[in-house]
């Protein structure tokens, strides 16, 4: 009986992927009708199926061209997966109307109407076309009449002819993906690199087949005997040639599990990337492609859109020559030109590694793209005698350039070099001070280029800690228990940048409330900042609170602990496993003053021990002192974090690590009747 029931239920599970139909349009009334993922209860939806295909085609006009059929079908669970319904799909411009375009866009959502499956077709007040820079557009499409449970589905074509600029296949989402097929064909004619990423194994299959098209060109003839007009013959010719395929089946891909201090989770998903090693034409020499970072680097230096624009000074030189005016000591120099650039330019929101305006052109108008705004400081800075460089950065949302490509940053910075010291400026960013950069720049590492056209490897994440020092004094009621205090906080670096950006030009109202929501039951009142406006300088913040809910009375006995909001509540780190790193994006410094007045009538019967704990060799460390001197506990914390970011293989250690501060943090002092 009991291999029957084995039996019955392969059978079942057999009919029921049999019987699912993935073409397009084929959507089931199972498939509507399921409630959570078979799999994963969690998931707020799921990618049921995506195909993905590549081929070459060819024309006398264009060359060798790339056309790539994406289609995919997801199922919503929930309304907290509704962002699986809006879609982007990157579109890459060239020069002389080589652009990358969007064709045969179709979509439906499926839904259940009583016991009938409905569906809503993607119309064209969906679809919107975005300028993201020059060099870059985007097509997003919402899905209509997503609701809780439907299915979603849509396919599309895009026409490239960047075949050296192949996108990554991704097979892994932050959702399960239950099926992804993949495949790439390309002519005998180009040889690819593979580069696979991600920690779910997959394998490549390979084949080949014959192939034939009918090439038509045109070719000048002579008019006659003894010369005449070149008449112009159009010709065609069959020619076959081995078409090579490569082809990757998955099925129930796990979701990559997003947590704290991720980075971009999606630089470390599964996925496939092809990378144009070289082309060989019949009767023509080898051309080789792939290319080195040195190669890469002097392509984008030596374009006039950027190495050019590092050449000009004529449209500045008076100006900066009267800002250095009396100004001696070098440091002072390169902040007063880094200052200056904030202050002259506006940023238009666009990035790009090449000049939008030109410089000379962005210099006179006040506004320009990130190149524009970048090069014309690393040009300033020379003029002045530094040795100044730009650096290429891709931003977290472009994700981290694995292999020499030009397409892999989508960003430029300022450095400075003085021996072995780089300082790093961005100014786009008028909160930014040197080597303190927005987050979204802090990826890994940046490739500085050289006049010379050398380059090498930045670390862009600070040596420095961000720090933040806090003094709170506390005062119990006795009649309900409530705690009223004062706090002092004092914050440097990148701490002080997110003061700024958080803080700056908002009203007292607003400060308030977000003062509060981070602050349990906890009422803020006479919030004071200082030097908000003032770069270089610590950010000061005093303010006044009354918490209601940190003393527990029971038995006569008081029970509270004595951080209060300032203590983490939560172990931001929850996975049985983690397999990419942990990026906290810069070192961190907190140091916590915390001192308790005990109500008249009340002694302290038990507090919790003094402790003292590091994590691994130098990368964090943890420290809680508290002691009862004259009526008053006196807790002092200090937690610090050395390293911006760890490997994966250190998770468990620094889930520990957590774990252990954040229970003693939460330990209670408890107060009983003297």
């Amino acid at each position: 009986m009991k291999y029957l029931v084995i039996l019955l239920i392969t059978l079942c599970c057999f009919q029921t992927s049999f019987s699912q139909d993935f073409r397009f349009g084929k959507v089931s009334k199972e498939e509507v009708l399921e409630k959570q993922h078979p799999t994963d209860s969690t998931a707020d939806a799921a990618i049921l199926y995506r195909e993905m295909n590549t081929r070459f085609q060819y024309s006398e006009s264009e060359d060798f061209y790339i056309l790539t059929e994406f289609y995919e079908r997801i199922k919503i669970y929930n309304k907290d997966g509704f962002d699986w319904a809006n879609k982007r799909v990157k579109l890459y411009q060239g020069s002389g109307g080589a652009d990358e375009e969007i064709s045969g866009l179709r979509g439906y959502t499926y839904f259940m109407d009583g016991n009938k499956v409905k569906d809503e077709r993607l119309r064209n007040d969906g679809i919107f076309d975005e300028e993201v820079n020059e060099y870059l557009e985007v097509t997003k499409f919402t899905m209509p009449a997503v609701t809780e449970g439907c299915v979603i589905e849509y396919k599309y074509t895009v026409k490239s002819p960047f075949i050296t600029n192949i996108d990554e296949y991704r097979f892994q989402e932050k959702i399960p993906v239950n099926k992804v097929q993949m495949q790439f064909s390309v002519p005998e004619y180009f040889n690819y690199k593979q580069h696979q990423k991600g920690w779910i194994p997959f394998r490549i299959e390979e084949n080949g087949t014959t192939q034939s098209m009918t090439l038509r060109y045109t070719e000048p003839v002579s008019g006659g005997f003894g010369g005449g007009n070149i008449v112009p013959e159009r010709k065609s010719t069959n020619i076959e040639f081995q078409e090579n395929s490569y082809t990757v089946n998955l099925k129930d891909v796990p979701a990559l599990k997003e947590e704290a201090f991720s980075g971009n989770i999606d630089n470390y998903s599964s996925a496939l990337k092809f990378e144009l090693s070289y082309i060989n034409y019949p009767s023509s020499p080898l051309e080789m492609i792939t290319t080195t970072w040195e190669d890469v680097s002097k392509s984008i230096y030596d374009s006039n859109a950027f190495g050019d624009q590092l050449n000009r000074d004529n449209y500045f030189d008076d100006d900066i020559d009267k800002l250095l005016n009396g100004i001696n000591d070098p440091n002072k120099k390169m902040i007063a030109i880094f200052e200056y650039v904030k202050r002259k330019m506006n940023w238009n929101s666009f990035f790009g590694l090449y000049a939008m305006e030109g410089t000379k052109n962005a210099y006179k108008k006040g506004s320009g793209n990130v190149s524009d705004i970048n090069l014309m400081l690393v040009s300033m800075l020379r003029y002045a005698g530094f040795n100044a460089n730009p650096v290429l950065v891709s931003t977290k949302s472009n994700g981290i350039p694995f292999f020499p490509t030009r397409n892999g940053f989508n960003y430029v910075i300022a450095s400075v070099e003085n021996g072995n010291s780089v300082v790093l400026m961005d100014a786009t960013n008028k909160e930014g001070e040197p080597n303190i950069l927005e987050s979204e720049l802090l990826n890994w590492q940046g490739r500085i280029i050289r006049e010379d056209r050398t380059s090498s490897w930045v670390s862009l994440y600070p040596s420095s800690h961000a720090s933040q020092s806090t003094m709170m004094n506390l005062n119990i009621n006795k009649d309900d228990y409530s705690i009223s205090g004062s706090a002092q906080n004092r914050f440097t670096g990148h701490y002080a940048l997110q003061q700024r950006k958080t803080y700056k030009n908002i009203k007292e109202e607003q400060v308030r409330k977000r003062l509060e929501k981070s602050s349990g039951e906890t009422e803020i009142s006479n919030i004071n900042f200082e030097n908000l406006e003032k770069l270089y300088t610590p950010v000061s913040l005093k303010y006044d609170f009354e918490n209601f809910d940190a003393v527990e009375e029971i038995g006569g006995k008081l029970y509270l602990s004595p951080l209060l909001f300032l203590a983490m509540d939560e172990n931001p780190f929850k996975l049985n496993e983690r397999n990419y790193p942990i990026d906290f994006e810069y070192p961190m410094k907190d140091r916590y003053i915390v001192t308790v007045n005990i109500p008249e009538g009340y002694k302290v019967e038990s507090v919790p021990e003094s402790t003292n704990f590091v994590l691994g060799e130098n990368l964090g460390a943890f420290k809680y002192l508290i002691n009862n001197v004259g009526g008053r506990l006196q807790v002092s914390v200090e937690f610090a974090i050395n390293t911006a970011i760890m490997p994966a293989q250190n998770y468990d250690m620094i889930k520990k690590f957590f774990k252990l501060m954040i229970d003693k943090e939460q330990e209670k002092v408890v107060l009983t009747k003297a």
